[in-house]
């Protein structure tokens, strides 16, 4: 008699509170889609904008139903009962691996890795301190250059220093670098809130678009 194969149940977890929601329902949807059914089970678990947990049932196949109709959950940080709990308090849901397709803030930044770890749930991709430093464009670069990896030149700008004196900032820049520059989010994964700037008049609005985010000039 042949054994039974073990179905993996795979936790899809997508959305979040980060600028790059609608990417991350594009790529979760990808994984989904390139999950062998066969060997693996699909458990989409959608964090809303606004930080709800919900996971999602087999019917509901399409992401955006997940977050609108799905069950409100939390995630037990007991790593003996590793299992997405309904706020119900009924039974909870068994995950055997996680695979966080999370762009940004809140997601790829090694917040959930951190949790997912304090849980004791296995995941797919980096770990904490790697999630963190590659997320972080500032410190990733200053670690490339303390292991003499050679980096584009870069301008770190927070919030606080460009409100206080943006002229001030802007003379910086046009010390360091000839346009046109790159405007870009230092805590963000891929293209959100990136800007070409041609020049002194288009920096102002580049930067305003980066300004929930520490900012990063090159």
């Amino acid at each position: 008699m042949t054994p039974e194969k073990k179905i993996l149940r795979v936790g899809v977890l997508f959305g979040g509170r980060s600028g790059e929601h609608e990417v991350s329902l594009a790529s979760a949807a990808s994984v989904i889609r390139g999950l062998d059914p066969d060997k693996y089970e699909a458990v989409p678990i959608g964090i809303s904008k606004e930080g709800h947990w919900l996971i999602g049932s087999a019917a509901q196949r399409l992401l955006p139903e997940v977050l609108r109709a799905g069950q409100r959950v939390v995630m037990s940080a007991d790593p003996t009962d590793a299992a997405i709990i309904p706020l119900d308090r009924t039974a909870g849901q068994r995950i055997d691996v996680v695979f966080p397709v999370m762009h940004g803030t809140y997601g790829e930044d090694g917040t959930i890795q951190g949790l997912l770890d304090l849980a004791g749930l296995p995941f797919v991709g980096a770990g904490v301190l790697g999630s963190a430093i590659g997320m972080d464009k500032d410190v990733s670069k200053r670690l490339l250059q303390a292991a003499k990896i050679p980096v584009v030149p870069w301008i770190t700008v927070y919030r606080t220093d460009w409100e206080r004196d943006p002229k001030a900032i802007k003379k910086e820049i046009e010390k360091k670098f000839k346009y046109p520059v790159f405007v870009k989010p230092a805590a963000l994964g891929s293209s959100v809130g990136m800007t070409k700037v041609h020049s002194r008049a288009e920096l102002g609005a580049g930067a305003e678009s980066c300004l929930e985010f520490a900012m990063k000039f090159s």
